[in-house]
């Protein structure tokens, strides 16, 4: 009797054991397989095809090779958590894609897709990880600023085809019958393009689009909200089982508790709102006046140490505007505007000597990176860098001090750059070792130097230039499908 006893008993504790294990597994990056299901079948492929759009939240090349982009860099990490390869497939808009996913020619969607009521009728969608808003854009001096629906009466309007802001205005066309507009395949970049010289008066744009693109566009506003906060999900087919989804809410899921989201967010769209008009208007006329007499050694910098020069070129315009004579009253001067002590340290003797002072300050900058921690991952460890160039590196590690004793991570710039104006106020820099410091300076620093580094990113890479048609020969590229099913849906 007694034996039997402990024979259930150790089945009891067996079972709990068992349930407590998958509840674990569940909330970690464990994926469960169901024999024979859509994800078990990928995971025998080893490989997750994925459907997106070319754009500057959602997918494109890099000059050096690779790709970047919000929806890339999110899925990439789903792929990495399934334990699987990433085959990412450009359609040419957002109708072809949702035909094309219709018809199966992938097992996803990640293209910054909204959810709507229409699509909800013959797709799947997963939880949302990021909230849009639709705006109506305009070019000020161009054209009238659209405040309601009924200024964009009788006006020339072009959205993206199958987009889910076609879907809008057919749906407000009901009040407003004279809403007129064209859907075009042209990408987000080349509709505002059109919309700045003057082609079209009006586009609708997600705010996450606009925030990103605006900088290169800076005379081009918003005129109003089209809608409130939209949901931004990937998609899968309403065909066969629903485990892909499934495991895409789980790793969504943990993608928020463990910040991966809010990482990404941060990397996107942390610093695009840093620029004024008149910073971008400055910005574009010297590169168009300055930058070709120094890009020979900026580039060759950037060769031998190890820098994209473009960085190098933003870090130079953030200190002089690209002017080798500037000098400020604290004596740091040159195109790099280095202090006294570091050029005597890098062995530079003529501070306004252009090239000495681009390569010392390449130099320098591998001597800052060097100091931080190796276990920092990029982009985290070049933004900390860049401080540490701005404000010196043991003000950054006071900051990250701070930050560590508030129960944030260290190791992430979104959070040190939190406490880093705190430097500034006695009852902070007073707990730390080296004192008082301008800590706001080197997040605004930091924040427009990507800003720069962003906009310079066309310069060399012509498949980022705005309203040029993206064709790439090493990314697959889908036949042209069957229309979606009408009315057309929106992305």
């Amino acid at each position: 009797m007694r034996l039997r006893r402990l024979f259930l008993l150790l089945l009891a504790l067996a079972a709990v054991a068992v349930a407590l294990l998958q509840w674990y597994l569940r909330r970690t990056s464990a994926v469960f397989i169901e024999p024979g299901s859509r994800l078990e079948r990928i995971r025998h492929e080893g490989r997750l095809r994925v459907l997106t759009v070319y754009g500057a939240t959602t997918y494109y090349p890099l000059a050096n090779g690779g790709f970047a982009g919000f929806e890339y860099d999110l899925v990439r990490r789903f792929g990495q958590w399934l334990g699987v390869e990433v085959a990412f497939v450009a359609a040419d808009s957002v109708a072809e894609l949702l035909a094309a996913m219709l018809a199966g020619k992938a097992d996803m969607a990640a293209a910054g897709l909204t959810v709507t009521e229409v699509r909800r009728r013959y797709l799947r969608f997963s939880e949302p990880y990021q909230y849009v808003t639709e705006q109506v854009i305009y070019r000020r001096g161009a054209a009238p600023r659209p405040r309601r629906v009924a200024d964009l009466e009788d006006r020339f309007i072009e959205v993206m085809l199958g987009s889910s802001h076609a879907f809008r205005l057919a749906r407000l066309r009901r009040a407003h019958r004279a809403l007129r507009w064209r859907e075009t395949d042209a990408t987000s970049e080349e509709l505002l393009r059109r919309v700045d010289v003057g082609l079209t008066d009006y586009t609708v744009m997600d705010s996450n689009q606009f925030r990103v693109l605006q900088r290169f566009y800076p005379s081009l506003q918003v005129g109003f909200d089209l809608t409130g906060a939209e949901p931004l999900a990937w998609v899968f087919s309403p065909e066969g089982d629903d485990t892909l989804r499934q495991a895409a809410n789980r790793f969504l899921a943990q993608a928020r508790r463990d910040r991966t989201l809010e990482s990404l967010q941060e990397q996107y769209y942390g610093h695009v709102d840093a620029l004024e008009f008149v910073d971008v208007c400055t910005f574009q006329r010297h590169v168009r006046q300055r930058l070709s007499q120094y890009l020979p050694w900026f580039q060759a910098a950037g060769e031998k140490y190890g820098w994209d020069w473009r960085l190098l070129a933003a870090i130079a315009y953030q200190e002089s505007h690209w002017n080798a004579d500037a000098r400020s009253p604290t004596g740091v001067e040159g195109l790099m505007m280095l202090t006294r002590d570091t050029a005597r340290q890098l062995g530079i003797r003529d501070r306004r000597d252009p090239k000495e002072s681009i390569f010392g300050a390449a130099r320098y900058l591998n001597r800052l990176k060097a100091k931080i921690p190796a276990r920092i991952p990029e982009p985290d460890r070049t933004w900390f860098t860049l401080a540490a160039y701005n404000v010196g590196f043991g003000h950054l590690e006071d900051a990250r001090i701070l930050t560590q004793r508030a129960g944030e991570d260290p190791d992430r710039w979104m959070d040190v750059k939190k406490y880093l104006p705190k430097l500034a106020q006695k009852r902070w820099y007073s707990r730390v070792k080296r004192g008082y410091a301008r800590g706001w300076e080197p997040v605004r620093y930091v924040e427009n130097i990507r800003n720069y580094y962003d906009l310079l990113l066309p310069l060399d890479n012509p498949a980022l230039s705005a309203g040029r048609r993206r064709t790439f020969a090493a990314v697959p590229r889908i036949p042209r499908p069957a229309p979606p099913p009408s009315p057309s849906p929106g992305g």
